[in-house]
């Protein structure tokens, strides 16, 4: 885990607010964008959603754009950007990243679920439906 910067809520609603009011689009706002650049707003640390960034506009763009950089799946990209992950979501704090269960992908822990974005906008996950957890 980064330290994170002061007012760190402050920039966690505001990351929710901003994702909540720009449409869904493929390689811009969508689930790992979304998640790695909170993120980066949370910590200052380097911004890891520059590797693919404008880079797809499909669901399928994005999965080729995952294999290039050497992930074969959203797991392999969380273990490579975040590390090892805990094995038990349910100890996830608000700012942390989960990887779900639910197709969402990767989501903000916020409380007892995480936020993360679907092409319908934001969508909210249980963090019971969590697989995996990673510090932030």
């Amino acid at each position: 885990a980064m330290p994170r910067l002061d007012h760190w809520e402050r920039r966690l609603a505001d990351a929710i607010d901003t994702a909540r009011a720009r449409p869904f689009a493929w390689g811009l706002n969508d689930c790992p964008t979304f998640a790695f650049e909170t993120r980066t707003a949370l910590t200052g640390g380097e911004d890891v959603a520059s590797l693919w960034r404008g880079k797809y506009s499909t669901h399928l763009g994005g999965l080729r754009v995952m294999r290039r950089l050497g992930w074969p799946s959203l797991e392999a990209m969380g273990h490579a950007l975040l590390g090892v992950p805990w094995d038990t979501p349910l100890l996830a704090q608000r700012g942390d990243i989960v990887l779900t269960d639910t197709g969402l992908g990767f989501g903000v822990v916020i409380g007892a679920t995480a936020v993360g974005l679907a092409p319908e906008g934001l969508a909210f996950a249980s963090l019971r439906s969590c697989r995996l957890a990673w510090p932030v």
